[in-house]
């Protein structure tokens, strides 16, 4: 993926250009080139793209709503995995924190996955950043909110999918003191010290960890030996509020 280039496409782009924009956005949100069979599901917005009939955005949803991208990334994962992708995806970024993972959670399971992802590209976050016209790509000069945000961003959009699992996103790998590298994830001394001393920081993450959806829980906790199991427990036990 080329973490820099901007890409735009306007009504007085080119069919060349457009061909480009089309392989980029593939790049940026299927994080590869369809397969054949693949793009024999999405000929009829591609057309649309090409010839001018569609723009940026318009795609991002068709291509965010189909079963390409659904089979990819949805089915398989847990909800907040799959959350923290399309920011990825669409924003070019991680989450910035646990409220907004905990917002668009809500309309996930309010209203489903594809007006998940319609709100997020009508979002003024989106608009601000990628307006009409550009592909969505990660920002070089954002302003994170913390040193934590830009390390999860960093690591978020130079993984490959599926490096560390379909389970955990990344800003709960690291407060649960996990490893996740290949798929696999293994505890760190650090999940006893959470479970033992809580900060106000993993207050708010203990409040995001007990407003998750009980399979999501479950998926992880399946992921994680007994004696990790135990430890997980630990830290949901802490009192909610200090």
């Amino acid at each position: 993926m080329n973490y820099t280039r901007e890409v735009t496409v306007s009504r007085h782009s080119s069919l060349e250009e457009r061909k480009a924009a089309l392989y980029q956005i593939y790049a940026q949100v299927l994080e590869r080139q369809p397969y054949a069979f693949e793009r024999k599901q999405l000929a009829k917005a591609e057309d649309d793209f090409l010839h001018d009939k569609i723009g940026v955005k318009r795609f991002l949803k068709a291509l965010g709503h189909s079963a390409v991208y659904l089979n990819e990334f949805y089915y398989g994962s847990s909800n907040l995995k799959f959350l923290e992708l399309c920011f990825k995806h669409f924003m070019g970024r991680a989450p910035q924190n646990h409220q907004e993972m905990r917002i668009y959670c809500d309309i996930l399971m309010r209203d489903g996955v594809q007006s998940l992802i319609t709100h997020m590209i009508d979002s003024e976050d989106y608009r601000k950043h990628f307006g009409c016209f550009t592909v969505p790509y990660p920002p070089q000069d954002e302003t994170y909110g913390s040193p934590k945000a830009y390390l999860e961003t960093f690591i978020l959009n130079r993984e490959l999918h599926g490096r560390r699992g379909k389970v955990l996103p990344t800003m709960f790998w690291h407060e649960l003191g996990l490893t996740c590298e290949g798929g696999h994830c293994r505890l760190k001394n650090s999940l006893t010290a959470t479970a033992q001393q809580p900060t106000r920081s993993q207050g708010d993450f203990l409040q995001m960890l007990r407003s998750m959806d009980p399979a999501d829980l479950e998926q992880i906790a399946s992921a994680l030996s007994a004696d990790q199991r135990d430890k997980l427990r630990q830290v949901l036990m802490q009192p909610a509020g200090f």
